[in-house]
């Protein structure tokens, strides 16, 4: 196992160069025709024609004498991910190689309505859809008729939006009689590891995002054994509630963050020790999780400061770095015993190599480097290796996707040939949960100084 990437991947293919003035070269002609044949086949999936019509496609196609079954031989997969509040896709093969991308960020708008609106999500997903597939294919320039398959987030996530992704691709594989892959959002975020780095099975992951929090012994491709997860909140849902609470978007350098980005983009500049938080279950010996306390202490923290400087609410304080520094203080802190103990537990029970193990991060709050930082101490006292994605592959993405499509191409788990009766699950475990085995243990955590 080594931490370093793999060369060629994350790179979308670049453009050829344009061709001559008045002459245009065949592979330009040739992309032309997938784009123009894309277009077509991503418009009957949204919906646009009534009829489909596959003689205009053939028609294309022979127009202008390109073979694609010639140039991909490989696997290659198309991802859709609608899960929350972007709609992405991404074409990748089965080498880990990026071949297109495209993705549409709803943050701007959510931030204006104070949070995320399902409805309006659902509206925004289904306005940008078939643009966001269509870039992504032509970016690519693999044509949908040589796609392996289609792999599509269909569980957890927000109904509303998971319905538009899954509509939209089970028209699209129908039309083009490809298999469809649905996918477990969590799955693909713990398994995005393996295509940036070379990661064997097994690996413990936490997977920490904005509606997830869970520890779990990622054994293989849709094996997994769930050694704890949150008991209520997600910590990214409670560093953004605690954002709103702050008014961080009135803050001048926090107009355009995420709550959870503004509150590390201040944390940098406070004092964590001016406000006293204790870590929450901090008695309790299991790898379970739990955010509404502290955010409920946060919130009467800003209380009463604001009190204290006169300041009503809706106003920035100016203690808030000093709040924001403490919050994400605490939370790393909360994060790393529970993972700490999840390390001993597989450690004692012989779940991880004894040499070589890792503890994976992934998604959206995995790109908090003050979080990492905590988390590396605890692999650093228990001998194993931290790997986390690129940041821009922590957040929710279409490549996750795309790629957790080829690892079960390969694997051959889930692959569907009949799309009948296939649904969307807005809530859905992951793997076996052993959690109160690993309660049972009550293995006591050593102190760890947490000087980040």
């Amino acid at each position: 196992m080594t931490s370093r990437p793999a060369p060629g991947r994350l790179q979308p293919r670049q453009a050829e160069r344009p061709p001559a003035e008045g002459a245009e070269a065949p592979a330009a002609r040739a992309q032309g025709t997938i784009n123009r044949a894309s277009m077509l086949i991503l418009s009957k999936a949204a919906g646009v024609f009534s009829k489909p019509s596959k003689r205009k496609i053939y028609e294309y196609l022979r127009s202008s004498n390109f073979h694609p079954g010639k140039a991909f031989l490989h696997k290659v997969v198309l991802g859709i991910e609608t899960s929350c509040d972007d709609t992405a896709a991404a074409v990748v093969d089965e080498a880990g190689n990026v071949l297109g991308e495209a993705i549409h960020s709803q943050t701007e708008v959510h931030l204006k309505t104070g949070g995320i609106v399902p409805p309006v999500a659902q509206q925004l997903h289904r306005e940008n859809i078939q643009r966001i597939v269509q870039e992504a294919l032509s970016a690519s320039r693999v044509p949908p008729s040589e796609l392996s398959a289609v792999a599509t987030t269909t569980m957890p996530g927000l109904a509303l939006s998971l319905g538009v992704g899954l509509s939209f691709s089970l028209q699209l594989v129908g039309r083009l009689k490809k298999p469809f892959i649905p996918i477990h959002h969590m799955e693909a975020h713990a398994l995005t590891i393996r295509l940036t780095n070379e990661v064997e099975f097994p690996f413990l992951v936490l997977l920490i995002s904005g509606g997830h929090c869970l520890l779990a012994l990622v054994r293989g491709v849709a094996d997994f054994l769930l050694l704890g997860k949150s008991l209520d909140i997600a910590p990214g849902d409670m560093l953004d509630k605690v954002a709103r609470r702050l008014s961080l978007t009135k803050h001048p350098e926090c107009t355009a963050m995420s709550g959870g980005k503004a509150i590390e983009h201040l944390a940098k500049q406070g004092n964590r020790l001016r406000f006293d938080l204790t870590p929450p279950m901090h008695r309790a010996k299991n790898c379970d999780f739990s955010f509404t306390g502290l955010q409920h202490a946060v919130n009467k923290i800003i209380t009463q400061k604001e009190k204290e400087e006169g300041v009503e609410q809706g106003q920035v304080l100016a203690s808030a770095a000093d709040i924001a520094a403490a919050v994400q203080h605490t939370t790393a802190c909360h994060l790393a015993k529970r993972t700490h103990r999840a390390l001993l537990f597989c450690q004692q029970r012989g779940l991880l190599p004894p040499s070589n193990a890792a503890l994976v991060v992934s998604g959206g709050v995995a790109s908090n480097f003050y979080i990492r930082k905590a988390l590396e101490l605890v692999t650093n006292a228990t001998q194993c290796a931290l790997l986390c994605p690129p940041p821009r592959l922590c957040t929710d993405n279409g490549v996750m996707i795309a790629w957790n499509g080829i690892e079960r191409l390969r694997a051959g788990v889930g692959i569907l040939y009949d799309t009948e009766g296939v649904r969307y699950e807005p809530k859905c475990p992951l793997g076996v949960d052993i959690s109160k085995e690993v309660g049972e243990a009550a293995i006591k955590v050593p102190q760890l100084k947490m000087k980040i």
